[in-house]
C-alpha cells in the first residue's frame, strides 16, 4: 500500500449487493509466494492461532490474561467459539500446518453475533445502536488481528486484507467494524494521532458510533490548526492507517483497555465507502491473489 497522505477520493461506491466469491474448489483465499491465506479448518489450527496471539498480545504487548491462559500460553476467550479464524500460513516452514501460522484475524458475522448476544466490541463502544440504525445491512466484526514480528511485511498485510475482502464478499457483508489499538493506556501519549482522527475521520450521521459513556476518553487533545497531518499519520499504528486508506471512519471517543495495555478506537468501514483503487487492486471478486489457488 502506498504511503502518501490519505486520498480524499473515497466516493466511488462498489454497491451493497456484492457478488459471491468463486475461488474454485479450494478454500484457499489467496497466495503470494510461500504465503497463503484461508480460514482455520480444525480446532488444532485455532489453538495454534491462539498461540500466535499469545506471542504478540501477551509476550510482546504485555496484555494480561488469566492463569489458565498463561499456563497454556494461549490468548483465549469465549468469542473464539463463535468466530471464523482467518490465517496466514508460510508454507516454506517445515513441520505441521499448525507450525506454519504466522498471522491471524478473527471474523464475526452479523447473524452469529446477534444470536449470541452481540459483538465483542460492544463491551467498549455502542455498536448496537449502529447496527440497529441499519436494519437492511449485514455487518461483520474484525478483531484480534496480529502478525508475528518477522512477518510484518506488505505481503502478509495484503493477504490478510485479501482474506477479509473475499470473506466479506462471500457473505454479502455491507459494513465491517472493529477496534483499532494504540499501544499503552495513556491516550495523551497519542495526542497528535488521536486529534487528527477526531478532526478528520470521526463518523457522523447514520454511521456515527461512540465509546460507552463510562469508558469514554477524549480524542480532541490538540487544536486542529496545531496538527501536522504527515506527522500524525506517521505516528499512527499501521493497521489503523491502513483502514483509513481503505476509506474507514472512526467512532467518537477512545477507550482504555487495561487488560490489553491499549488505547482503542472504533473503526467503521462501509463496503460502499472502500476506495475504488483498493477494490480494483484486490479485485471486485477478490481474485487478485486467488489466481494461483
Amino acid at each position: 500500500m502506498s504511503m502518501e497522505l490519505i486520498d480524499r477520493d473515497f466516493a466511488r461506491e462498489t454497491g451493497a449487493a456484492a457478488p459471491i466469491v468463486h475461488l474454485g474448489t479450494t478454500d484457499i483465499l489467496g497466495r503470494i509466494g510461500s504465503l497463503e491465506t484461508r480460514l482455520a479448518r480444525t480446532e488444532r489450527e485455532i489453538d495454534a492461532a491462539q498461540a500466535v496471539r499469545y506471542t504478540v498480545f501477551v509476550e510482546e504487548m504485555k496484555a494480561q490474561v488469566d492463569q489458565d491462559s498463561a499456563r497454556r500460553r494461549r490468548d483465549v476467550d469465549s468469542w473464539d467459539a463463535l468466530c471464523d479464524h482467518l490465517l496466514v500460513l508460510d508454507r516454506s516452514i517445515e513441520g505441521d500446518t499448525e507450525d506454519q501460522i504466522v498471522g491471524t484475524y478473527r471474523l464475526l458475522r452479523h447473524e452469529v453475533a446477534i444470536a449470541h448476544g452481540g459483538f465483542y466490541s460492544g463491551s467498549e463502544f455502542d455498536v448496537g445502536a449502529l447496527v440497529t440504525r441499519h436494519p437492511d445491512k449485514r455487518f461483520m466484526e474484525l478483531g484480534r488481528s496480529c502478525v508475528l514480528p518477522q512477518y510484518r511485511t506488505k505481503r502478509t498485510v495484503e493477504l490478510l486484507w485479501q482474506g477479509c475482502w473475499a470473506y466479506a464478499l462471500k457473505h454479502r457483508i455491507d459494513a465491517m467494524f472493529g477496534c483499532g489499538s494504540f499501544p499503552g493506556v495513556r491516550p495523551e501519549e497519542h495526542a497528535l494521532a488521536l486529534s487528527f482522527l477526531h478532526h478528520n475521520a470521526v463518523a457522523k450521521g447514520e454511521w456515527a458510533a461512540g465509546a460507552l459513556p463510562h469508558l469514554y476518553r477524549e480524542m480532541d487533545l490538540m487544536p486542529e490548526e496545531a496538527i501536522n497531518a504527515r506527522r500524525a499519520l506517521f505516528a499512527m499504528p499501521p493497521l489503523i492507517k491502513g483502514y483509513l486508506r481503505l476509506g474507514a471512519m472512526i467512532g467518537n471517543g477512545a477507550v482504555v483497555d487495561q487488560a490489553f495495555n491499549t488505547t482503542d478506537v472504533l473503526i467503521i468501514l462501509p463496503i460502499a465507502s472502500i476506495s475504488g483503487r483498493y477494490v480494483n487492486y484486490y479485485g471486485a471478486d477478490a481474485g487478485r491473489f486467488a489466481s494461483a489457488c
